[in-house]
C-alpha cells in the first residue's frame, strides 16, 4: 500500500465491459459555488470530509519540520471553526490516498483515526485510534483495532456510527509476507476486515469481511436503514479488480457481490476506491474502472438496500481519473463528484444524477493543474449545503474548501 500512481490513459470506451447507451440531453440543474476561508494553514494536505446529524467536520493533515499534526474544524452557519489539533507526532504514515478521519458519532463523541508508520527497518504501519468526550479538547492514549502483531500494513479505514457505538473496516495485510524493496509488493493477500465498539470504545468484535481484495483503493462505508454496507475494490484470482458490497446484519456481514461486472483485469493496484451514499434503503454507489485502459466513471443506484443495483450510469464527459465521491439528495438522486481527465487537463467535477439515469450538465468544482496525479477530492452535504475540499497547490500548499447550495 506504499503508493505509487498509475496514470490511466483515458480515450472512448471500446470494450464491451463498459458500452453502455448515449446519455439523454442533460436536465437543468445548476449550483453556485463559494470559495470559503480554508481553516487549514500553510503545508496543509490529505483533507477528509465526514458527515453526521451534528453536522460536517473537515479533517486535514499539516507538517512542520519532521512533525505532523492531525487537525479538524467543524461546518458552521458562519463558516469554518477554530481548526482543534487531535494528535502530533513523528512516526505518521502520510499519502494523498489514505487519510485520516475525524467522525461525531450520535452521542456526540469524537473518534479520530490515522496512521502510525512502524520504526526502521521494520515495514507497514498500523490504524490508530482516539475518542474525545469533551469537543475535543482533549483525546484519549491511541490505540489499535487490530492485534495481529504482524509488522505489515493496516490502513484505507473508514469509520461509521454503528447507533451504540463506532464500527469500521480497513485493509489488512497480516497475510502478507512484505517485499524486499521499494518496487517489490510481496507476497499474499490483502483482507478487508471489521471492527465494533460499545459507546466506551471497548472493543466487541474483529472479524474479516474479505480475505482477498485490492492493496490500496479506499474503502467507503454508508449506513442506511438496514445497516452498513461497504463498498470496496475486489482482487480475482484472475487480477479482476471490480467494485463489490458487503452488508453487516447485525449477525456478521453478508457473502461479498458485485456491483457491476466491468471486468477490469488489472495487474496492480490502481489506487481508485468507490463511494457510498444511503438514505433510508436507497444505496448510490460511484467507482472508476478502466477496461482495455477505457478509463470512466459511473454511478449505480440501490432501492433495496445495496442487494442489487440498477446499471451503472456515466458521469464523465470524455475520460477520468476517477477519485470519486457521491452524495444523495432528498429526491432520491446523487450528485456524483470526479476528476474528469480531457486534452491532458484534469479537473474536479460533480453532476447530479437520478435513478432514472439522467444527468445535469456537469459543473466544475476547480481545475487541479500539477496536483492531479496526487489529489483526491473530498464532498459532503450538510443539509441543503454540498461542501467540497482539495489539497491546493502552488507555493503555499494547503487544503481548499468551497460551498454551494442545493437548488
Amino acid at each position: 500500500m506504499r503508493i505509487v500512481a498509475a496514470v490511466i490513459i483515458v480515450t472512448a470506451c471500446a470494450s464491451p465491459a463498459c458500452t453502455r447507451a448515449t446519455p439523454a440531453p442533460p436536465v437543468d440543474w445548476t449550483l453556485t459555488l463559494q470559495t470559503v476561508a480554508t481553516p487549514a494553514a500553510d503545508a496543509s494536505a490529505q483533507p477528509q470530509l465526514t458527515a453526521s446529524k451534528d453536522g460536517v467536520i473537515l479533517s486535514w493533515l499539516e507538517s512542520a519540520g519532521s512533525q505532523t499534526a492531525l487537525k479538524y474544524s467543524e461546518r458552521t452557519d458562519t463558516g469554518w471553526s477554530e481548526p482543534h489539533m487531535v494528535a502530533a507526532g513523528s512516526d505518521f504514515f502520510v499519502n494523498y490516498a489514505d487519510v485520516p478521519s475525524v467522525v461525531r458519532l450520535a452521542d456526540r463523541t469524537l473518534v479520530a483515526h490515522w496512521l502510525r508508520e512502524h520504526k526502521a527497518p521494520a515495514p507497514g504501519y498500523d490504524l490508530r485510534l482516539s475518542r474525545s468526550t469533551d469537543e475535543g479538547k482533549s483525546w484519549s492514549a491511541p490505540f489499535s483495532p487490530h492485534h495481529d502483531g504482524t509488522n505489515t500494513e493496516h490502513g484505507f479505514a473508514s469509520l461509521f456510527d454503528t447507533g451504540t457505538g463506532l464500527g469500521l473496516v480497513w485493509l489488512d495485510g497480516r497475510a502478507m509476507k512484505p517485499g524486499t524493496g521499494p518496487d517489490d509488493d510481496g507476497t499474499g493477500d490483502m483482507g478487508l476486515r471489521e471492527a465494533h465498539f460499545d459507546r466506551d470504545l471497548k472493543q466487541l468484535s474483529e472479524a474479516a469481511v474479505a480475505l482477498r481484495v485490492c492493496e490500496c483503493c479506499p474503502t467507503a462505508v454508508a449506513v442506511g436503514t438496514d445497516g452498513p454496507i461497504v463498498a470496496y475494490r475486489n482482487r480475482s484470482a484472475e487480477e479482476v479488480r471490480d467494485i463489490y458490497v458487503s452488508r453487516f446484519t447485525g449477525d456478521g456481514w453478508t457473502v461479498p457481490s458485485r456491483v457491476h461486472e466491468d471486468g477490469w483485469k488489472i495487474d496492480g493496484c490502481p489506487v481508485n476506491g468507490p463511494a457510498i451514499s444511503a438514505a433510508g434503503r436507497n444505496v448510490a454507489v460511484a467507482w472508476f474502472t478502466a477496461p482495455k485502459d477505457d478509463g470512466h466513471a459511473f454511478v449505480s443506484f440501490s432501492q433495496d438496500g445495496g442487494r442489487t443495483f440498477s446499471a451503472p450510469v456515466q458521469v464523465d464527459e470524455t475520460g477520468s481519473l476517477g477519485r470519486v465521491d457521491v452524495e444523495q439528495l432528498a429526491d432520491g438522486s446523487a450528485v456524483v463528484g470526479w476528476i474528469e481527465f480531457a486534452n491532458k487537463s484534469a479537473s474536479f467535477k460533480v453532476r447530479r444524477v437520478d435513478r432514472g439515469g439522467q444527468r445535469s450538465a456537469a459543473i466544475t468544482i476547480v481545475d487541479l493543474g500539477e496536483t492531479r496525479n496526487s489529489s483526491y477530492p473530498r464532498m459532503a452535504r450538510r443539509g441543503q449545503e454540498l461542501i467540497f475540499a482539495w489539497p491546493g497547490s502552488g507555493e503555499h500548499l494547503r487544503v481548499e474548501t468551497a460551498v454551494a447550495r442545493l437548488p
